[in-house]
């Protein structure tokens, strides 16, 4: 599996704390940023991430800041993405068993640290297999008639 992550500045504690899950269970990723405290508007590393998931370098995406509602908006702007803010175990599993997402997007302003590393082992440990596929079906050809 490989795995894009990226952040604002809001987020830069708990990315760095979820890259210590990714290396942790020996998954390669690839750092979108941010590096540091700089102030940066998320659309910016939405923009970055999401088409390296959306093209297939990338298995799945991760993104967070403040509260995970804009990344996750920006990223559902794109194409065969879909993208849900996870702030608990259970929605972190039906985000991919029942939607087939393929972007996590959480708050770092929202959850702390520990259970957010807890939902992404969860998160990456849930197999991607289409979903519920007749739900799915159903959101791509909203996709394809609105996008």
């Amino acid at each position: 599996m490989r795995v894009a992550i990226g952040c604002d500045e809001n987020a830069l504690e708990l990315k760095n704390a979820l890259i210590e899950v990714l290396n942790g269970k020996g998954i390669e990723f690839k750092d979108f940023g941010v590096f540091s405290k700089d102030p940066v508007d998320y659309p910016d590393i939405a923009e970055k991430l999401v088409p390296e998931v959306a093209n297939g370098n990338f298995d799945r995406g991760i993104l967070v800041c403040g509260t995970g509602l804009g990344m996750a908006i920006c990223a559902n702007k794109f194409k065969g993405i879909r993208a849900a803010v996870c702030h608990d175990i259970y929605s972190a599993q039906r985000s991919i068993l029942s939607n087939d997402c393929q972007i996590l997007c959480m708050g770092a302003l929202i959850i702390g640290i520990s259970l957010a590393k807890e939902i992404l082992k969860v998160w990456l440990d849930i197999e991607r297999t289409g979903g519920t596929v007749k739900k799915v079906k159903k959101i791509i050809e909203l996709e394809n008639k609105y996008l």
